[in-house]
């Protein structure tokens, strides 16, 4: 992929080959789960996001529908759809814009409103202290800052691939 490149056929790059044959040009590419965009926005990656996490939200609307308390639908948020939420965000969400942001934080305020109906009537920041979870804005940054100190320790394998 060349980054920074809208095009499918870059003006001017020639074709690059292996043993196996001529390297295909694409404008998206899935790297380790992350769709990375040749312009570098985070858009598709951000809808491929939403795609996993809507039917989950169904399940977790029949879980509710089924009679679970409202602890076990928690629960089942902060396991199966908070980690798809959260997923490679120390590299992505810097640069998301405010509506990838928003677009994110809507699916989560869609499961709190599942879990408990009372926070239908309540402001996002209140429905997340209610519930006793981080809204991903303030969760997301956290994330990247304890991320950043588990690769600096001296312990860690990545530490001697880093400069001083």
């Amino acid at each position: 992929m060349v980054l920074g490149c809208l095009a499918k056929q870059p003006i001017g790059l020639p074709c690059l080959t292996t043993q196996s044959g001529v390297i295909e040009h694409v404008t998206t590419f899935k790297l380790l789960g992350i769709t990375l965009w040749s312009d570098l926005s985070w858009e598709a990656h951000i809808n491929a996001i939403c795609a996993k996490v809507a039917p989950r939200l169904y399940y977790l609307k029949q879980l509710r529908r089924a009679g679970l308390p409202s602890g076990d639908l928690l629960y089942f948020y902060l396991t199966v759809i908070r980690p798809v939420l959260e997923y490679g965000c120390v590299v992505w969400h810097h640069g998301l814009i405010v509506a990838q942001s928003q677009k994110l934080e809507s699916l989560q305020k869609r499961a709190l409103r599942i879990i408990h109906q009372i926070v239908h009537y309540m402001p996002y920041d209140s429905a997340c202290e209610y519930v006793g979870v981080q809204s991903l804005s303030a969760r997301t940054p956290e994330l990247g800052r304890r991320f950043f100190h588990l690769v600096t320790v001296s312990d860690s394998c990545l530490h001697d691939l880093l400069p001083q």
